[in-house]
């Protein structure tokens, strides 16, 4: 079930119209349809770069339902389900099910510190509330919980549908760790822009990312690069791309993406406050790197 996630899994932003009140669902749907055409492999909505957390419940599953049928199983979708409450996540891991969803994702977000025990039996909960494959997500930046290997592989075992882990921390030894103490057989993706390279290398299955909105070709060609052995090659257009992916990264997701959708003819509007769109000096930065990319 779960070798249908691999390669390019492209983020979705969540457009909102000029004032950030309202959404821009086709605003959503042409930027679907271009991450489709651009050819990632699967699409993930409502990550940190579609600012699921900025959305009230009934925006959440608007963006979830209108994205589940614009995708419209051309590729597979894996919709990010992270809530605060252990209840909440579970609502909306069913949602996502009942709506055509092909995977779930969960990052155990936190307010108060969770112990292992209480991060376990969230991913317990989620896990026997759907009958579909769960992507276990680590990025202590945006989550402020930070699991460490031996607890990831322990609720993989514990819970049958976690099937796949999303690596974020930006430590390479942690994929070479998952790789070792998981014996090769539970497979992880890339959550880190800059790590791209070395996380294929040692045997990454995908890599989720939001550069697909901008650069999907040259995300593509770096993965069909070392999928085909040519490291040498996959060095150069890994290379190629290492400063927008910084930048983008630097810059903060939804702005950065937002911005640079805007440049290439898909304006999406800002942000939702109190995160601010990219700056003056930030969008000049921004074009001038597409344009350096788009003229190589």
């Amino acid at each position: 079930m779960t070798n249908q996630f691999h390669g390019i899994i492209g983020y979705t932003i969540t457009p909102f119209s000029a004032d950030g009140e309202q959404l821009d669902l086709p605003a959503l749907g042409q930027s679907i349809d271009r991450l489709i055409a651009g050819g990632v492999h699967a699409i993930a909505p409502l990550g940190s770069t579609g600012e699921g957390a900025y959305l009230s419940d009934s925006e959440w599953q608007q963006v979830a339902q209108y994205s589940l049928e614009r995708i419209g199983k051309r590729v597979p979708s894996i919709v990010s389900v992270s809530d605060l409450t252990t209840a909440g996540a579970v609502r909306r891991a069913r949602f996502a099910q009942q709506h055509g969803a092909d995977a779930v994702m969960v990052l155990p977000a936190a307010y108060w510190k969770l112990s292992e025990a209480e991060i376990v039996q969230h991913y317990r909960a989620i896990g026997a509330a759907i009958d579909l494959p769960i992507m276990l997500y680590n990025n202590p930046a945006t989550s402020g919980t930070d699991m460490p290997v031996e607890l990831i592989l322990r609720i993989v075992r514990e819970v049958d549908n976690v099937t796949m882990v999303k690596e974020s921390t930006g430590d390479i030894q942690r994929m070479h760790k998952l790789q070792l103490l998981g014996e090769g057989q539970v497979p992880f993706y890339n959550g880190c822009n800059p790590l791209a390279l070395e996380a294929f290398v040692a045997g990454a299955t995908g890599w989720c990312t939001a550069a697909a909105n901008l650069i999907p070709e040259l995300n593509l060609r770096l993965y069909q690069a070392v999928q085909a052995g040519e490291l040498e090659q996959a060095k150069a257009l890994f290379y190629r791309q290492l400063p927008l992916l910084d930048f983008i990264l630097k810059g903060g997701l939804p702005a950065t993406i937002k911005a640079g959708l805007e440049m290439t003819g898909l304006p999406v509007g800002e942000p939702r406050r109190p995160v601010f769109g990219l700056d003056a000096e930030g969008r000049d930065k921004l074009k001038t790197l597409l344009d350096a990319l788009r003229q190589g």
